[in-house]
């Protein structure tokens, strides 16, 4: 196991690498200049060549690459050219609540599809299991910000039970956090949660219609037993995957959920530094997501083990 996990982190490395390179190479052929964006409109061609030979813009491409890497082993991320701050910081400022926000999604998605999907694979061919097929498809073809917009105007303008918009750090009390993000939550976590009905639906109906399934009900083991017990435990990996792959999609896609409920979060970030052309905040946030996915693929595989004793064995 250990040489595993120590597998998996090497493997970090070329992961970034390619990410970092690809990256780099998109956002120098954007049109425009950072230097130009941090002097404003009224700087003269002159005051703009000064700048990008002061911040090293004028050097050859792979140079300007290899110094960025190198400045980022020591720590150093950037100066953000919108606001002049440390991108470090700048970006260390928004990740907390895109964590909070895609956790809380998470959270709400499987205590939500998990049992339904289960319910659904249980009563196969009933209107239980076609009532799950709707409501997967309607989460599947909703779009999250026409969701987030529905809930917004119901449970936010007309019956006030939730914040408009806004976020609220958990050090002002956990209630008033998970209340500024509960409607963002649900919009964010309602389409994954329809992909892990369908998947959770799939890998349960396809253990139910296995031979020892068979043989346990002939024994007369209880229907509760044979499908938390027995189908549940032998469907965990695909669910596992399914939960990983959510995580990821929460923690790339929070972008429009962010910006629609007014969430300081990494993806309305994301958004305002391409509007800005702020190049060292962007190319940050999506190392950073990199790095998330690397790491949260991981932890999906030492889950593997967990839940069946033969991924470990192997």
């Amino acid at each position: 196991m250990q040489k595993f996990i120590v597998r998996r982190l090497l493997s970090v490395i070329p992961v970034l690498f390619v990410v970092s390179v690809v990256i780099f190479t998109l956002l120098k052929m954007v049109p425009g200049s950072p230097a130009a964006t941090l002097l404003g409109d009224l700087a003269t061609a002159d005051d703009i060549a000064k700048l990008e030979e002061k911040m090293g813009l004028n050097r050859p491409l792979v140079e300007q690459y290899f110094i960025w890497i190198g400045n980022m082993f020591h720590g150093d991320f950037g100066i953000s050219t919108a606001g002049g701050e440390p991108v470090a910081s700048v970006v260390f400022s928004h990740v907390k609540p895109t964590i909070s926000l895609a956790l809380y999604a998470l959270i709400i998605a499987s205590v939500i599809a998990i049992p339904m999907g289960m319910l659904a694979a249980k009563n196969k061919g009933t209107g239980i299991d076609h009532g799950v097929t709707v409501l997967s498809l309607a989460g599947i073809s909703l779009p999250s910000f026409l969701f987030g917009l529905f809930l917004m105007l119901i449970f936010a303008v007309k019956l006030h039970f939730f914040p408009v918009s806004g976020y609220v750090e958990i050090s002002r009390g956990l209630w008033p956090h998970i209340k500024s993000l509960t409607l963002p939550a649900v919009a964010l976590g309602f389409m994954n949660a329809a992909l892990m009905m369908r998947m959770t639906r799939s890998a349960m109906l396809e253990v139910l219609g296995s031979d020892y399934i068979r043989m346990a009900k002939a024994k007369g083991v209880r229907n509760f037993v044979i499908t938390t017990k027995h189908a549940l435990r032998n469907s965990l990996v695909t669910i596992i995957t399914m939960i990983g792959q959510s995580a990821v999609q929460m923690l790339a896609g929070a972008a429009v959920i962010e910006s629609l409920f007014a969430i300081p979060g990494l993806g309305q970030l994301m958004v305002n530094s391409v509007g800005r052309r702020d190049y060292y905040v962007i190319q940050a946030i999506v190392l950073l997501i990199a790095l998330f996915n690397v790491l949260i693929n991981m932890l999906v595989d030492l889950l593997y083990g967990v839940a069946d004793p033969r991924v470990r064995a192997t």
